[in-house]
């Protein structure tokens, strides 16, 4: 099986690829919309990509293509735990760093360690953690990165300090996008998202309403601009049903009937909780 995710090697959504699958043959791509492209192409079976963290939120660009295509659904989930490593060049020491490269959200990650122990060196954001140990390597600067720890390993560098982020947890939940679901397992999860054609008092309490008069569980909701009128959004929606049983199929005629747009994007197992690490 051909498994897509966002490159390059040594970044977390490999990580995350390689955890639910390690035996695919893993296929890296530049951006979200090209590895998704390539499982609507059928170039790919299936892709990785990280639509949530539990810091920062949600992965708007995700949450916006998935709005936007006819043909893909979510057919799993799985967290990736964010450890941050400082890697250098072998031999380099930390006192040296003149400059310090990583994604724009790992550097905010792991603030407070780099205002600690590397106040001296300037952060420089780089397009990933990955690409921030390339960058570390090729700078005539004395440099350091901040990256997985698997990183270190694809690119040559050495770890000199590890869990360097600011909260221990830190996690990324990613979904599995395929062509189609995935059929119940007992414990499942169903992401939806729908718009309401009038601006009216109690419309999305209604909606939620639904859920509780059904006793469904919502893990999840999102608001996304519509991109057409300011003030209209999309809401998005998880909850703990899948849209093929009885109660799944009644929840989601009745969302449907008071929306004027309708998407289910997919019925997949739900993970295990995560645990609280300290």
């Amino acid at each position: 099986m051909k498994l897509g995710y966002l490159g390059p090697a040594g970044t977390y959504s490999e990580e995350a690829a390689y955890n639910y699958d390690p035996d695919a043959e893993m296929v890296p791509f530049a951006s979200i919309p090209t590895v998704v492209s390539a499982v609507e192409n059928r170039e790919i079976d299936q892709c990785v990509v990280p639509i949530e963290n539990s810091l920062h939120g949600a992965i708007t660009d995700v949450l916006d293509f998935l709005v936007r295509t006819d043909s893909i659904a979510i057919a799993g989930e799985l967290a990736v735990p964010i450890d941050h490593c400082l890697m250098v060049k072998p031999g380099t020491k930390i006192d040296d760093l003149k400059v310090v490269y990583s994604h724009p959200q790992s550097l905010g990650q792991s603030r407070i360690y780099l205002e600690s122990t590397l106040g001296h060196a300037q952060a420089i954001a780089s397009l990933s953690n990955a690409q921030a140990v390339i960058d570390m390597q090729e700078s005539e600067e004395v440099a350091g990165a901040i990256a997985p720890g698997r990183a270190a390993e694809i690119y040559g560098a050495e770890i000199i300090a590890e869990a360097i982020q600011d909260n221990p947890n830190n996690y990324t939940r990613f979904v599995v996008l395929d062509q189609t679901d995935r059929p119940p397992t007992g414990r499942d999860m169903t992401s939806v998202a729908f718009q309401f054609s009038e601006d009216e008092p109690g419309l999305l309490y209604k909606a939620l309403g639904v859920l509780t008069e059904n006793s469904i569980n919502m893990i999840k909701i999102e608001s996304r601009p519509t991109g057409e009128k300011l003030g209209r959004y999309t809401f998005l929606i998880d909850m703990e049903l899948h849209r093929s049983d009885p109660v799944g199929r009644e929840t989601i005629e009745k969302l449907r009937e008071m929306s004027s747009w309708f998407k289910v994007f997919g019925s997949y197992p739900r993970m295990d909780e995560l645990p609280i690490r300290s």
